[in-house]
């Protein structure tokens, strides 16, 4: 292993009266692949954002070091073992230097511009650019002389080669988190901080991941720092561990050890009664999506679905990316629209066309229908009761507003103490899993009649997601919410739906207790769906 690179120095961190890291000191070496593993709001993408050197993240106390080499000319930075050695752009000789990047100027921002930083659930990707443009844009921030060259090669080695002159936003998540690690790898970092990489991803799509940043590690040289709540990111791409719990460090070791420890905190979910559904409350009926595509000429995106949902029922949709579960979700929103069949939702004694444009007809309907998307956003710089109250168009009284917020982030999973906690607070002082959480009460809060949820077991540690499990159950016994629950995460449906359709080539081909369904699964399916290390 390489020389020492890193070195935390019993760093703490206060956002107001919270503090969120507490007296961290460890040493990380030059090319080591370390994972830190801990529950939402255990700091770790706090840790990183303060790695990365992001304003608003300095240490409250403590020091970071980063031991690099610098180019006595120009200044370039590498890592500690090219001391002694030329420098790649001025070949003048690199020395040693140890910088503590939050209280010296000058160099620390040579230092933090060779740190790649990529984090989760954000596709920070020119939309309207090809993947192609996405990487030649982030190759120009550096000195390589061959663009075109280098292009093809980050392509080819995120598995995009075929996806070159697609736009960004068309892509797949899996596709586009690709495309975000490809702009982070183009930069040729030293350091890589991997903020939940593959929390949204499917099992597929996250081998996939998990393989390129291996491989990146391993034959480049590169330090990699991933945060995860997913035993199997951590087993699978570090050789150390660090479990962080309440902004301490609890545990550090080999990954196995360490993912024990963090298990064996998970508990066992209890039983609950089964629910009573009520009527119908949206009818799909032989809904058709068709739509051209040059390099695969019709494809049939939804093909012929049927299905209904009854009041208080907590429906699955699950399926392999490309399935069709996202584009019927946004139909059933009123997002997208189809090319033949109905979508109706019952509202009061009537029923609501969905496909009829207008106040009367999904105008009328759309205020009841919640979405929560896996790439959903909270306003910066409003607390998590503004997110919630008046930032959503809310304009409710103080009291009043205060007790819906109140009761919104209850279902949501999180506890009295929590809540009082963090109302005053600003989402970048919550964690990633916390700010879901905030995500989906902003959601319930406008009191829908049914809400569709698209991966929301995306970036939640295990304990978090039976958390959530139980507070969407909590949320359909005591108030008769009723969910649709979009997700390739098998284990978080089990846990949450009676019912589910299994989707294929945008047709549903199996439809009933998750329990059976999974008994049926192809073994693409079960690899795709069904995560047997989780």
């Amino acid at each position: 292993m390489g020389e020492p690179f890193i070195i935390i120095e019993g760093v703490s961190k206060k956002f107001g009266e919270n503090e969120v890291l507490h007296n961290i000191s460890m040493t990380i070496n030059e090319g080591e692949r370390v994972g830190f593993i801990g529950r939402s709001g255990s700091g770790k993408t706090v840790l990183l954002s303060m790695l990365k050197g992001l304003s608003d993240y300095a240490p409250t106390s403590g020091r970071i070091i980063f031991r690099v080499a610098v180019c006595v000319e120009c200044e370039y930075v590498d890592g500690p073992s090219k001391a002694g050695k030329v420098c790649p752009r001025c070949f003048s000789k690199m020395r040693l230097h140890e910088i503590d990047i939050w209280n010296e100027e000058g160099l620390s921002k040579n230092v933090t511009a060779r740190i790649a930083i990529m984090f989760q659930r954000t596709f920070a990707l020119f939309g309207s650019l090809t993947v192609y443009e996405n990487l030649i844009e982030a190759i120009g921030k550096t000195s390589c002389e061959d663009v075109n060259k280098r292009a093809i090669a980050i392509a080819k080695s995120v598995g995009l080669e075929h996806r070159l002159i697609h736009t960004a936003r068309d892509l797949s998540g899996g596709e586009k988190q690709r495309v975000v690690l490809g702009r982070q790898l183009a930069t040729n970092p030293i350091l890589l901080l991997a903020d939940e990489p593959t929390g949204t991803l499917d099992p597929i799509n996250a081998e996939m991941i998990y393989r390129i940043l291996k491989n990146e590690a391993k034959e480049g040289g590169m330090t990699l720092l991933v945060t995860s709540h997913l035993p199997e990111a951590v087993e699978e791409l570090c050789e150390k561990a660090v479990l962080l719990e309440g902004g301490k460090v609890e545990l550090t070791g080999d990954p196995k050890t360490v993912i024990e420890k963090f298990l064996s905190k998970a508990r066992v979910e209890e039983k609950t009664e089964e629910a009573k559904t009520g009527n119908t409350v949206l009818k799909v009926k032989d809904l058709k999506k068709h739509y051209f595509s040059i390099d695969k000429g019709v494809v049939k995106a939804l093909d012929g679905v049927d299905f209904e949902v009854k009041e208080r029922q907590i429906f699955g949709i699950i399926g392999l990316s490309g399935a069709g579960k996202t584009t019927l979700s946004r139909i059933i929103c009123g997002v997208t629209p189809p090319t033949a069949g109905t979508v109706d939702l019952k509202l009061g004694d009537e029923w609501i066309n969905m496909l009829e444009p207008g106040p009367l007809g999904r105008g009328r309907a759309t205020p009841y229908i919640g979405l929560l998307h896996q790439e959903y956003t909270l306003y910066p710089h409003r607390t998590i009761l503004e997110n919630l109250t008046d930032a959503i168009g809310l304009e409710l009284p103080d009291e009043f507003a205060k007790f819906k917020a109140h009761s919104s982030l209850s279902a949501a999973g999180f506890d009295e103490a929590k809540i009082e906690q963090i109302l005053k607070a600003y989402p970048d002082e919550l964690s990633e899993g916390e700010r879901h959480r905030v995500a989906l009460a902003q959601v319930l809060i406008k009191e829908p009649i049914i809400v569709i949820l698209d991966e929301p077991s995306g970036t939640m540690d295990p304990i978090t997601q039976q958390d959530v499990a139980r507070s969407i159950k909590n949320a359909r016994n005591e108030i008769g919410q009723t969910f649709i629950i979009v997700s390739h995460d098998l284990n978080f449906v089990l846990a949450t739906c009676e019912e589910v359709i299994l989707m294929r080539d945008g047709k549903i081909v199996e439809r009933g207790d998750p329990a059976e369904i999974v008994k049926r699964l192809k073994p693409e399916e079960e690899k795709g769906l069904v995560n047997s290390k989780n």
